[in-house]
């Protein structure tokens, strides 16, 4: 039940009683001749000393007589240089989400409104570089934690007329403010509305990230591979908006969802635009190596080593024979004690800070990369193959996730059936990728179903004199504008 403006008195307590023994709630009652008012804000969130310089240093100077409340609303809203809020307060339910947010709130007594106005004073991070996606050339600005402020990193990027950002809130205790971007002139009208329609059904209690939404938009949850991406980068996201995508940003977090979001998309970056094209192509096909590398290596080394040995070259066999015969374990499950191990010291070095962080990978290096091998607990080809594996899958890290789980799958199917466990492996993989789709749209587009963008800008990249003519979008897809469609399952 929404509690309207009341009279101040009852304002007043209804805030206070919902804010209970809190402490940074300030209220500061004033006058204007007869009439009384109230500034109630957060401390620490909003600043008194802005609320006093936009506020009441204005209406203190200000020696016109207000006959009634209605008047003195009239006059800050129409006439004083007061930057009030567009939409004025009329729920005391909106009210508190107001002071929460970090604006102050003005009350006037005997008038059914309040007035917000922006006093925000809490501290937060600047926009700075991109951690997980850094590039040479373009851009070095990442989203921050503000929403507000991630939304102008955006608008100052697309500045069209089409340009579409629509905030809603969701999590039943945490109120986070959520915007929905999109391009109205080149997203499909399904996307949009299929988007919207899941974030209505979402019920949560707390929404501290994104990665809380990005379930609810895909229709694959159990699947390795996620057709909702990630993105730190204001100028990725603003590009994604181009091709006809939609965008979700959380306040209070800097990262983005991309919806649709595709498998070839994982292997292109920012820099691929900005870099000639047969380089761009080069490093395209390198990051493709170096997935089926960092997923297929391991398993194929021991569905070799232990079920078609003739396969290996006289002398590395003779080395594999000779390293697996000083261990005690199987050579299977020497290699997956060793990835398990990569993973523990990743992780390791991940959590702690950063001057522990190196101390760990140091010690890591010189017990398992040496000690280990000399007492006899791990084979030097097992090590080798692990470490070329695992440092494949650093390449694409965006499907890290999926490369490490993939990686003990293929380990385990070659270690227990041999090549044809892996080609089954394979086979399930492959399946699991083609069936992946996002609002209708195939997870493997371009390549499958074939559109000509695969060429353009697919595994490879054509120069911008073909790009410009007509870029790949979102809306050429099968279940776009009028297609195939499943946005409002």
């Amino acid at each position: 039940m929404e509690h309207g403006i009341r009279e101040l008195s009852k304002n007043l307590a209804w805030l206070k009683e919902q804010f209970g023994p809190s402490a940074d709630f300030f209220v500061r009652q004033a006058r204007f001749g007869s009439i009384r008012c109230a500034v109630c804000l957060c401390d620490d969130l909003a600043g008194v000393d802005l609320a006093w310089e936009l506020l009441l240093r204005p209406l203190q100077y200000q020696y016109q007589i207000f006959a009634d409340a209605g008047e003195l609303a009239n006059w800050l809203r129409q006439k004083s240089g007061v930057p009030l809020s567009a939409a004025p307060v009329q729920t005391l339910e909106e009210a508190f989400f107001q002071l929460a947010s970090g604006n102050g709130l003005l009350f006037i007594d005997g008038w059914g409104e309040a007035y917000s106005f922006p006093a925000q004073n809490f501290a937060q991070r600047s926009p700075g570089e991109p951690d997980s996606e850094v590039n040479v050339y373009g851009s070095k600005e990442a989203f921050c934690d503000v929403l507000r402020r991630n939304m102008g990193l955006i608008r100052r990027r697309i500045r069209s007329e089409g340009l579409v950002i629509e905030t809603f809130r969701t999590g039943e205790c945490s109120k986070t403010e959520v915007a929905l971007i999109y391009h109205r002139d080149l997203a499909d009208p399904n996307l949009v509305a299929g988007v919207k329609k899941r974030l209505k059904k979402i019920r949560l209690q707390m929404v501290f990230d994104t990665g809380y939404l990005a379930p609810f938009l895909e229709n694959n949850p159990y699947s390795l591979f996620s057709c909702a991406g990630l993105t730190e980068r204001p100028d990725t996201l603003c590009a994604k908006v181009c091709e006809g995508k939609v965008a979700l940003l959380a306040d209070g977090t800097p990262y983005a969802v991309l919806i649709p979001f595709f498998f070839t998309e994982n292997f292109q970056c920012m820099d691929d635009y900005a870099s000639r094209p047969y380089y761009a192509s080069f490093i395209r096909a390198l990051k493709y190596l170096a997935f089926f590398t960092a997923v297929l290596l391991p398993g194929i080394f021991v569905a070799v080593a232990n079920f078609t040995p003739e396969l290996l070259p006289g002398q590395l066999l003779y080395k594999v024979a000779a390293s697996e015969a000083a261990t005690p374990l199987p050579l299977f499950m020497e290699a997956i004690f060793v990835n398990i191990l990569l993973e523990i010291v990743k992780e390791a070095g991940l959590r702690l800070p950063k001057a522990i962080g190196h101390s760990v990978s140091l010690i890591s290096a010189l017990i398992v990369g040496d000690a280990a091998i000399q007492f006899g607990i791990l084979g030097s080809p097992v090590v080798i193959v692990a470490s070329i594996s695992a440092i494949c899958g650093f390449v694409v890290p965006s499907l890290y996730q999926p490369v490490t789980i993939l990686r003990m799958l293929f380990i385990l199917a070659g270690g227990l059936t041999g090549p044809l466990g892996i080609v089954l492996v394979l086979m399930a993989t492959m399946l699991n990728i083609c069936s992946i789709n996002s609002f209708g749209m195939p997870y493997t587009a371009p390549l499958t179903p074939y559109d000509s963008g695969a060429l353009r800008d697919g595994i490879l990249r054509t120069s911008w004199k073909n790009l410009a003519g007509r870029i790949f979008t979102a809306a050429d897809l099968p279940g776009a504008k009028g297609g195939r469609s499943d946005a409002g399952r």
